[in-house]
């Protein structure tokens, strides 16, 4: 996140942020605020009991140290059992210096810890509240996760797992994203906000492009462009991404095709010439080619 000249932007300088949540979405969307120039504190359970000491209160922190150390990098780290009247106290001493409220439990969790946004605003009329739940409004009690929100919008096909969280990582952005609104809309109101971001509304965003056709079966981004597929070279695979005109017409003199155009980039014979062309070449040839002729390409080896 930089400038042209590389100086990084730090719109949430002198912003303070506490986090109550686990796991990954909520402890991304921290991290990209920190980025921003906030000071964020995060309030962690304890260990459980018998753990070594120094163990997290975090299950991330537990079953992956490194993404754990690297979403926690620069954010001052407590502990407390908010069920307790001393957890409560710690609490409510980080909240009394607090700009923005980051919380991930479903709503009945937090009327049990006395955190209802009622609460909360007659307590504290300037705190931001940012609250990450799985589904919006009256769903939010529903269980769920990453692969589920994924499912429901039609981004899992087949029955492999997708490569990366992307509910939860776009859900993080859209969190970070609420901080700046509630932020901004306190600058104009005088008063704190609620802001609600669903997992699976960062789902359905990310999916707008397949609803929209664009990415389905046959269509110019879904396998339909000859020029936008991954073919198999000879050591390994390569991904081509020669859509528009001129990227497609030199593809198409490399591959053989006869006058590419718009139109013959979808005909089989393309498809075939290209996936040809491809298969005969390896990765450091595909490379050269590329940056001979101005071809988007990504190759991967074996």
């Amino acid at each position: 996140m930089t400038t042209s000249s590389s100086k990084p932007l730090r719109p949430l300088k002198g912003v303070r942020i506490l986090s109550l949540c686990l796991n990954l979405p909520g402890p991304a969307a921290l991290m990209r605020c920190r980025q921003m120039g906030a000071t964020c504190v995060k309030l962690e359970p304890p260990a459980p009991a018998g753990a070594a000491p120094g163990t997290s209160g975090d299950p991330m922190g537990l079953y992956n140290r490194d993404a754990y150390n690297e979403l926690t990098q620069g954010v001052r780290l407590l502990r407390a059992d908010l069920k307790t009247d001393a957890g409560q106290k710690a609490l409510h001493r980080e909240l009394a210096k607090t700009d923005v409220l980051l919380t991930s439990f479903r709503p009945s969790a937090l009327v049990k810890l006395g955190l209802t946004w009622k609460a909360l605003h007659k307590q504290y009329p300037m705190l931001n509240q940012v609250a990450i739940v799985g589904s919006p409004s009256t769903r939010a009690e529903e269980p769920g996760h990453d692969l589920t929100y994924l499912a429901e919008h039609g981004l899992v096909t087949g029955l492999d797992l997708p490569p990366t969280l992307y509910a939860d990582m776009g859900g993080s952005l859209m969190a970070s994203e609420a901080v700046l609104q509630a932020l901004l809309a306190r600058q104009h109101s005088g008063k704190g906000n609620l802001v609600e971001v669903a997992l699976s509304d960062a789902a359905a965003y990310l999916a707008l492009p397949r609803a929209w056709g664009l990415t389905k079966p046959g269509a110019a981004v879904g396998g339909g462009h000859a020029g936008y597929k991954v073919y198999p070279c000879k050591d390994g695979r390569v991904a081509i991404a020669a859509l528009e005109p001129h990227f497609a017409a030199a593809l198409g003199a490399q591959a053989g095709v006869v006058k590419p155009n718009i139109m013959t980039m979808f005909a089989p014979t393309t498809h075939q010439a290209v996936a040809k062309w491809a298969q005969g070449l390896t990765c450091k040839e595909l490379d050269r080619l590329a940056a001979e002729h101005d071809i988007p390409l990504y190759t991967l080896k074996d």
